[in-house]
């Protein structure tokens, strides 16, 4: 590691990387023992500098944490894929899809403390919008029958607000979980694919209506079905790091399904 930096390269002390990303100078040190985000320097002062390599790192390191994955699993997904623009744009798609809901959640807060201020109505539909999860009604309707949706719209509804928060964070989770696993270059018929596809295929299986659903699970046409689904539409695949990471989910669950279903 070199302890000077070059002439034309600005860097900035773990002091200020630490109060931009609103984080510690304790835990770039971590980073920096476990070999997640090495200085770029190191001054003669003994304090590390990082430079703008240094910042796209760390920006990869937080977006992948705010996706729930743990270090061991960032650690892989950034020694498996070195180009780190191609690695950006799947995460912003990803955020902007987040940056969309959100963005209808808060308009439709601001509208509900507006009516209540105003002792006006409150619309049901207006206070909703962003939280509710019949977006895609017409298109499970079309794909899978009225039943379908029916009876996972009743289930959706009959939940807690507690146990909907788990299983979001469930979703959540498993959608981090593929997205790490294509990004360190897994197989889609390997073992860890495997896995995550098993996975799925229980997280579908605990959703009423899931056609072919129940105790069997769901059928292997809705399975693969599904896979080919989150390919063809930008507004899925983005919750697995865009088109390649999809390709990859709809690749291990086909594989699961010609062994399973």
């Amino acid at each position: 590691m070199s302890t000077a930096a070059p002439e034309a390269t600005r860097d900035w002390s773990i002091q200020d990387i630490a109060r931009l990303a609103g984080t510690t100078s304790r835990t770039l040190r971590h980073y920096d023992d476990i070999g997640l985000l090495e200085p770029s320097r190191i001054g003669g002062n003994g304090y590390r500098y990082y430079d703008q390599h240094a910042l796209v790192r760390l920006q990869r390191i937080l977006l992948l944490r705010d996706l729930g994955l743990g270090l061991p699993a960032i650690a892989d997904v950034l020694g498996n894929q070195s180009d780190a623009a191609h690695a950006l744009t799947g995460h912003l798609e990803w955020l902007r899809e987040e940056q969309k809901r959100l963005a209808r959640q808060i308009a439709s807060v601001e509208a509900t403390i507006e009516a209540m201020r105003g002792g006006e109505q409150i619309m049901a539909e207006e206070m909703l919008d962003g939280f509710d999860h019949t977006q895609y009604k017409e298109e499970v309707e079309e794909r899978w029958g009225k039943d379908a949706y029916a009876k996972s719209d009743a289930w959706w509804r009959g939940l807690s607000a507690s146990e909907r928060a788990d299983w979001q964070q469930r979703q959540k989770q498993l959608a981090a979980d593929w997205m790490a696993a294509a990004q360190s270059g897994e197989a889609p018929d390997g073992e860890v694919a495997q896995a995550l596809a098993q996975r799925h295929f229980d997280w579908l299986r605990d959703i009423p209506g899931t056609p072919g659903g129940g105790a069997e699970g769901p059928s292997k046409a809705y399975f693969t079905g599904l896979g080919e689904m989150y390919v063809a539409d930008p507004r899925f695949s983005a919750n697995y790091g865009g088109q390649a990471g999809a390709e990859f989910v709809r690749d291990a669950m086909k594989a699961y399904a010609d062994r399973n279903l």
